[in-house]
């Protein structure tokens, strides 16, 4: 759904994108902050449009700094070096949200064309801003409260009545930073560490969940927006490791009304670039919104395969104030895994392991990020497409067990990758080699 101007919530702030002239003939250079896969697929978007990422990266071994052939190597804490990042780009956007906001107004101050703005950044960067500012914009949050002494902590425990959620207030990510409390008490020693650490604290109620979901929008300095279909993620540990495209079972007035709401943050809050919005819904049918990302967005990977513009892609052309591109799906469903690094590295090659899954599931669509294997890390992901929704459990199951191969090196079913021939027990099917299609299909 991509909609113009007039269509979105009236934006009551200003964005702050600068005009920068360009040298005629050449293409515009969008920089960005931190050197992890997402800048890596934002670069592999910006190829395909003329151009080449600049990236400031922590370490040439960053999984970014491997392939963009224009990097600067330097802390994304340090003014000096996103000076030199931004020197010359038309935009500087992000891979992460921690680069300090007063570092960022500096470089506003200067010209520098920030996006998403300082101003917009930091609901992404502070839970309890975005909590306030949400509540503010009539969007319905979980019970929170702010803790400046452990009493608050049993003050808030009285109030709700039910499991507590401690959480720092900056800087977690990926199930970090956020800790599930069994009772009052031990919420209380938790906030307690955290505030003996000089870390600023939040609790809120643990919410009775059915699902999570999440949508994803994209915004112009021009106004225009896009949104993609809402999604459903499933985390584990915190961390998210299946997406599954459109979200099944969601009513379309539900979906619909979804995606407004994240367009109209994207509008109030002055976000250029792409928005996620992390929802829990709750097991009596509330949306309430968890988080904001204002960045391309794990739950947005599915995009790279599934839809006709993908996150990156996108993203890009926010930014850079391109028009925006066709959000629809180009197939009904589409699942998403990511490839964890497992608890023991396996023995096997992670190219090796690739080799197999290519030749067992040739449909796989696959994204490595050239990061060295370690428990929990994320490497890469896999992108399935299915040609009707009815597929979807079949296509999930085969989404699971062909990450789980990547990270563990095992076939959850029993397959022997090393048995000879078709014949040989354990070897799959020529529908699933396939894709799933029948021996009829695939003669038509």
């Amino acid at each position: 759904m991509t909609v113009s101007p007039p269509l979105n919530h009236p934006f009551s702030g200003r964005d702050t994108m600068i005009a920068v002239p360009s040298t005629p003939n050449a293409s515009p250079q969008v920089a960005m902050v931190g050197g992890g896969q997402l800048a890596r697929m934002t670069h592999q978007a910006a190829i395909a449009m003329g151009q080449s990422l600049r990236v400031l990266a922590a370490d040439a071994a960053d999984p970014a700094a491997q392939v963009s052939p224009d990097v600067v190597i330097g802390s994304h804490t340090d003014l000096e070096a996103l000076r030199r990042v931004a020197a010359g780009c038309a935009a500087l956007t992000f891979d992460h949200e921690h680069v300090p906001t007063e570092l960022l107004e500096k470089l506003v101050a200067e010209g520098v064309n920030v996006a998403p703005s300082p101003e917009a950044l930091v609901h992404a960067q502070d839970k309890l801003v975005m909590r306030r500012r949400l509540e503010a914009l009539g969007a319905r949050v979980p019970r929170y409260a702010a803790v400046e002494r452990p009493d608050d902590v049993d003050e808030f425990a009285r109030r709700v009545g039910g499991p507590i959620v401690v959480k720092a207030v900056r800087g977690g990510y990926d199930g970090r930073g956020v800790q599930l409390a069994a009772d009052a008490a031990q919420a209380r020693a938790i906030a307690s560490q955290y505030l003996d650490s000089g870390v600023p604290v939040l609790v809120e109620e643990r919410v009775a969940m059915r699902r999570e979901l999440a949508a994803l929008v994209a915004r112009s300095p021009f106004g225009q927006g896009a949104a993609w279909p809402v999604v459903e993620t499933v985390q584990r540990d915190g961390i998210c490791v299946l997406v599954i495209a459109p979200a099944p079972a969601l009513p379309d007035d539900v979906g619909a009304a979804v995606q407004r709401l994240a367009l109209s943050l994207a509008a109030e809050l002055g976000v250029v670039g792409v928005l996620a919005v992390e929802l829990f819904e709750t097991v009596d049918g509330e949306l309430l919104v968890n988080e904001l990302a204002m960045r391309p967005h794990n739950s947005g990977h599915w995009t790279m395969d599934g839809s006709r513009t993908s996150q990156f892609e996108q993203h890009l052309r926010a930014v850079l104030d391109y028009p925006l591109g066709d959000t629809e799906t180009i197939v009904p469903v589409t699942v998403m895994a990511n490839v964890l690094g497992a608890a023991q590295t396996p023995t096997m090659s992670l190219d090796e392991r690739l080799h197999h899954l290519f030749a067992r599931m040739p449909d796989a669509r696959v994204h490595l990020y050239g990061k060295e294997e370690r428990p929990g890390r994320k490497i890469g992901h896999i992108n399935f497409l299915g040609s009707d929704a009815a597929e979807l459990a079949n296509l999930r199951e085969r989404a699971e067990r062909a990450a789980h191969w990547l990270s563990e090196g095992e076939w959850t079913d029993g397959w022997d990758p090393h048995a000879a021939g078709d014949d040989a027990v354990g070897a799959p099917p020529a529908a699933e080699r396939r894709g799933g299609r029948s021996d009829e299909e695939e003669r038509r």
